[in-house]
């Protein structure tokens, strides 16, 4: 007879592995010192060493400066989650265009527990404004929606939420204490399911109000939860609900045919098709890496992943699509479940909302200038010249990140600097990567007016070069902006090959030519801007949805 869940031994590496991701997720700008970590986990120092080392070769961590810090590659844990559930891609279109109707901030949450757990925000730019990020989580007696998932609680489960060790709510301001007690929940629970909307009148702040309505599956069941957010500078929670409460019905009502619908066919992830044989690809690094890489911590986290590709997968299907042995997989699948990362239920296997809490509210907010600063630093350590990140702003550049060399001569710019566009060569990867009226449209309206005796002034001439920078992939602009200055740009792309940014390296021309740039330069910049676009295609997907408007 198979062993249950609690019966099995946990695999001790994935155990501890998550436990660190957990801690480094809980902590100031997702970074910590290895020493910090063993002290914070009550792992021997050695340990956490193998541990880092396995997640830094799978790019969930980074070793920055005698630091272990969150990578961006870890939203793919819980985009798998996401992508699992379903709920933001059936329901994020309507709770956007309801954020527009309502000018207000809009979420959806799903049960987590004894908690709430957001997975769709679209917030408004207001100097007073919620701030929760998708992934954030919430005590169900401090929330609307809290209301709501209680009204399906079973009876004990009030009681047992204390039974239970205390749950960290990073989105909290301060330490979480219970707002209200049992008998309180369970009347406002009651009173929820008794009217179908609940209402929030500053219990997770001050000024903070939310009026909530339930979203449910053809069953009746309540699969999450809409909200209205706002602050009393501009609506009380009885105006707010008088305001917002019938535009909420109604797209909670169409929000249930979306979830009823059949999910569109998506494109495939870099994760493994469960339909599709496949190789353990742990096998290889450990042959490379030897005892210091943790072979049963990848492989669990390559069984978590696995299970992003539906709602509901059987152990055949993730050994699979993982390439692991069944007794493998079925270990990691078994420790995930005595973690709360997982659940089974008729011989399936499914990610609950707490793999959220291994980063990803803080990963998926992070700036376009953080994500590329540590690659920017890499290739300056390659190159020994000064490199940057930039955006297009109007006729401008804008520098959003900077690493400069170390350097007695050395380009003085900024974060936040601005530069025409069509005299750098940042700017000209930038108009290359636009629609061609739009591009257009910017050269015609530009001041064309010399900077030195080097700059293209003529627009056809423009217009050329930057036809060859598109079908180049490359940049080179040597003396067109300042003297002596030369810069080479290749572009940062976005999930579905749009340009989304450039990123450059600047020289001294009486260092190196534009020729010497092309040889020696361009080939370590491809690589850097490749590893910029992986990791903000995997922000910017996060965010794709539920960032600021």
């Amino acid at each position: 007879m198979p062993r249950t869940a609690a019966a099995a031994a946990p695999v001790g590496p994935l155990e501890r592995g998550l436990g660190v991701l957990r801690v480094l997720s809980r902590s100031p700008q997702g970074r910590l010192t290895a020493g910090a970590l063993a002290k914070e986990t009550g792992l021997a120092r050695s340990t956490v060493d193998r541990i880092a080392a396995t997640l830094v070769h799978l790019g969930y961590l980074r070793d920055e400066d005698r630091e272990l810090v969150l990578a961006p590659r870890l939203l793919h844990l819980g985009a798998a989650y996401l992508r699992a559930c379903g709920v933001p891609a059936a329901v994020g279109p309507l709770a956007a265009a309801l954020a527009d109707r309502l000018d207000e901030s809009v979420s959806v949450a799903v049960p987590d527990a004894d908690a709430v757990r957001f997975v769709v925000q679209h917030t408004r730019r207001r100097a007073l404004a919620a701030s929760f990020r998708v992934g954030d989580a919430l005590p169900a007696d401090r929330c609307a929606p809290g209301a709501l998932f209680a009204a399906e609680w079973p009876q004990e489960r009030f009681a047992a939420r204390w039974s239970r060790p205390p749950r960290d709510f990073p989105a909290l301001p301060g330490a979480y204490r219970p707002r209200i007690d049992d008998d309180r929940l369970r009347a406002l629970a009651a009173e929820a399911a008794g009217r179908g909307w609940s209402a929030d009148d500053q219990l997770v702040e001050p000024g903070l109000v939310a009026v909530a309505v339930p979203v449910r599956d053809a069953t009746g069941r309540t699969v999450c939860a809409l909200s209205a957010v706002s602050h009393t500078s501009r609506h009380t929670a009885e105006g707010l609900r008088a305001y917002a409460l019938e535009p909420l019905r109604d797209t909670a009502a169409r929000m249930t045919q979306a979830l009823a619908a059949p999910p569109a066919a998506s494109a495939p992830s870099d994760q493994g098709d469960p339909g599709a044989p496949a190789t353990d690809p742990t096998a290889q690094a450990k042959r490379e890496l030897g005892p210091e890489y943790l072979q049963s911590l990848a492989r669990g986290l390559a069984v978590l992943t696995a299970l992003g590709a539906a709602p509901g997968l059987t152990l055949s299907a993730v050994a699979q699509a993982t390439g692991l042995a069944r007794a493998t997989a079925r270990r990691s699948l078994l420790t995930l479940e005595q973690l709360g990362y997982a659940t089974s239920a008729d011989g399936t296997f499914s990610l609950l909302p707490a793999v959220l809490d291994l980063g990803y509210p803080l990963l998926s907010g992070l700036p376009l200038g953080d994500i590329a600063r540590p690659h920017l630093a890499a290739l300056v350590r390659q190159v020994h010249e000064s490199a940057s990140v930039a955006v297009l702003d109007g006729p401008d550049i804008r520098y959003v990140s900077r690493v400069a060399a170390g350097r007695i001569m050395s380009v003085d710019i900024t974060e936040g600097t601005r530069f025409p566009a069509r005299a750098t060569s940042m700017g000209r990867v930038l108009l290359a990567g636009l629609p061609a009226g739009e591009r257009a449209a910017r050269l015609s309206a530009a001041d064309l007016a010399p900077l030195t005796p080097y700059t293209v002034t003529g627009r056809d001439a423009l217009e050329r070069i930057i036809d060859g920078v598109a079908a180049d992939g490359y940049a080179v602009v040597d003396q067109e902006l300042e003297q002596g200055l030369c810069s080479i740009a290749v572009p940062v792309r976005g999930a579905r090959g749009e340009t989304v940014a450039a990123v450059n390296v600047a020289l001294h021309s009486g260092r190196t030519s534009a020729e010497e740039a092309r040889t020696a330069i361009l080939p370590a910049l491809r690589a850097t801007a490749a590893a910029i676009s992986a990791d903000a295609a995997a922000v910017l997907a996060a965010q794709a949805g539920a960032g600021p408007r």
